[in-house]
């Protein structure tokens, strides 16, 4: 009896060890569980490690932990996440050995990660630590270089194309390391199961999506596959002469826009590599006509990724900073149509994109203010860029248009989005969103998209609890959405 007490403290307290073979294999066997003292412990020693035993006495498994906080390199929870060039995230330490040794690997979507320029994921960190901290775990700790350096080494030393059988490893939950965070990760932290995921391919090749690689490495890079479609339109847009270039982007633009299998084909790195000069061009028709064809370019839902890892977001910026308005109204499409796609979110809020956008809500064209807001609806599908619209201060900005009566349909679905985290709700009710919205629903000639709008919002905020209660009675909100109820049946 003594020895079994024994071992269970062992197998409970003991702090689970490292080894380098978890980053690659996955442990089988069946998950240990805790119960109650009327049951028998059930204690499986197949698992290398095991989760921590929270206070409650409930295991936190690793099943459990969003698949998005781990490093496509390293296969663990991240502690310092950066977001490279071609969009996707990394343990910093995982990248800094991947541009030491000239290594770049080919992800099971088939892209190649452009490591030449490293931003903070701030957000990501962020919301690991949180994540960590709600379910009571020891945040990741920052991952050894050395260990980083030896595991791509051991990558790079295998042959290109060569595949290998990639699992979900066992977590420590006590040690540091994802890919961009998808819209639908924050939605749920459902259960990841352990089951293998695609082969991880390697290459020992750089990126042809790098920003900085030159014309030179693109051109040889992709020459086997240039069609001569391609090749006259890229003579034409390298030419030093301004007519030459105009008529491309004229003729690129026609075709763009009607032919679905043009889009497919003139969406190549050369071509989006050729157009980074041309977006931000002095010239106000080079400019507007470029923007209006990478718009074109983007309705192809196979093309929106590309364009993004092509470095072209940080361009588009620019020109909603400073471009001439028709090309901001052609930027304000390009980014709404890329951000349609999950894998493009994040990036395109670390890389700057939601200040200049709340601004085109604010002063563009109609329909530039119409883009703008679809745009930010879509990009604040996800947590990270909730909590950036939250701290550059788009409530008070947003509640003021619905005040004003300004844009309330879209500006009601970016809202709806902000109430659904803690953070934006409790902005939300600092500004006095109560109040604004059941003095709406309190006007006569209110139209119905608008109370939709309204009682939606305020459902969103009904989850902050006892404030939001107290902020509601004090408003009268109960009386004015008994008057809904009623007008609605």
């Amino acid at each position: 009896m003594e020895f079994q007490e024994a071992l269970m403290k062992l197998v409970i307290h003991k702090t689970p060890t490292h080894h380098h073979k978890d980053f690659f294999h996955s442990i089988s066997g069946k998950d240990e569980k805790v119960v109650s003292k009327k049951q028998k412990w059930k204690i499986s020693f197949h698992r290398s490690s095991s989760a921590k035993t929270s206070q409650s006495g409930h295991q936190v498994q690793s099943k459990s932990i969003p698949e998005e906080f781990f490093c496509p390199i390293s296969g663990s929870l991240m502690a310092d996440p950066v977001i490279v060039s071609s969009g996707h995230t990394f343990e910093r330490v995982c990248v800094e050995a991947c541009k030491k040794l000239d290594f770049a690997p080919i992800l099971k979507d088939g892209s190649v990660p452009d490591f030449s320029t490293v931003i903070p994921n701030l957000a990501l960190k962020s919301t690991i630590v949180n994540w960590c901290q709600t379910h009571l775990i020891n945040p990741p700790k920052p991952f050894d270089f050395s260990k980083a350096e030896e595991l791509v080494r051991s990558l790079s030393s295998k042959k290109p194309k060569t595949q290998i059988e990639k699992d979900v490893p066992s977590v420590k939950l006590d040690h540091a390391v994802t890919e961009l965070i998808r819209s639908r990760s924050e939605e749920s932290v459902s259960a990841v199961t352990t089951t293998p995921t695609q082969p991880l391919q390697l290459a020992d090749s750089t990126s042809c999506y790098s920003s900085a690689s030159s014309s030179s490495e693109i051109e040889t890079l992709t020459t086997p596959n240039i069609n001569e479609e391609e090749e006259y339109f890229l003579t034409k847009l390298k030419s030093h002469q301004v007519f030459d270039i105009e008529e491309a982007l004229i003729t690129l633009r026609k075709i763009t826009r009607t032919q679905e299998s043009s889009r497919v084909v003139l969406c190549t790195p050369r071509v989006l590599s050729a157009f980074r000069s041309l977006i931000v061009s002095r010239y106000v028709n080079i400019q507007v006509n470029s923007v209006a064809v990478l718009v074109n370019l983007s309705l192809e839902k196979t093309n929106k990724v590309k364009i993004v890892r092509s470095g072209l977001v940080p361009d588009l910026i620019d020109v909603l900073k400073s471009g001439s308005p028709e090309a901001q109204e052609h930027a304000c499409g390009a980014l709404f149509s890329l951000a349609l796609d999950d894998h493009n979110k994040t990036a395109i809020g670390v890389l700057g994109a939601l200040q200049p956008l709340m601004h085109m809500l604010r002063s563009g064209s109609e329909r530039t203010r119409h883009d703008s807001a679809l745009a930010l609806y879509h990009l604040s599908l996800v947590q990270s860029n909730r909590t950036k619209l939250v701290k550059i201060g788009s409530v008070p900005v947003l509640l003021s248009m619905v005040k004003s009566g300004h844009m309330t349909g879209r500006v009601f679905l970016i809202l709806c989005n902000l109430a659904s985290g803690s953070d934006g709700r409790a902005a939300m009710l600092d500004s006095g969103a109560v109040d604004c919205l059941v003095k709406l629903l309190k006007g006569s000639e209110l139209d119905e998209p608008t109370r939709e709008g309204c009682v939606a919002v305020l459902y969103g905020l009904s989850q902050a609890g006892l404030r939001f209660k107290g902020l509601a009675k004090a408003a009268g909100a109960v009386e004015e959405l008994a008057k809904v109820e009623r007008t609605t049946n």
